[in-house]
């Protein structure tokens, strides 16, 4: 069986261990701010999703005047020549 130094050895692991180390570091960095990202767009929606509602019941209020409005034009004559 041959053996390997163990000075070779360990160095070779150590730079491994180092670099896979890095590398789970960079990964949970990542997660943590995608993590970070996903709350912040959780945010904007449930307040675009308010603004939205708000805006909609806007939107039935001016279509409920218009249509009171009209409904307050008499009707033009069709036998009536227009000026």
């Amino acid at each position: 069986m041959t053996q390997i130094p163990p000075a070779n050895y360990s160095a070779g692991m150590v730079s491994e261990f180092h670099q896979l180390s890095e590398k789970v570091a960079k990964l949970a960095e990542l997660a943590a701010a995608l993590k970070r990202e996903n709350a912040e767009l959780r945010v904007s929606i449930a307040s675009l999703t308010a603004e939205n509602v708000e805006m909609s019941r806007r939107i039935e209020q001016a279509y409920e005047r218009v249509s009171a409005l009209l409904e307050r034009i008499p009707a033009s004559d069709p036998n009536e020549e227009t000026a």
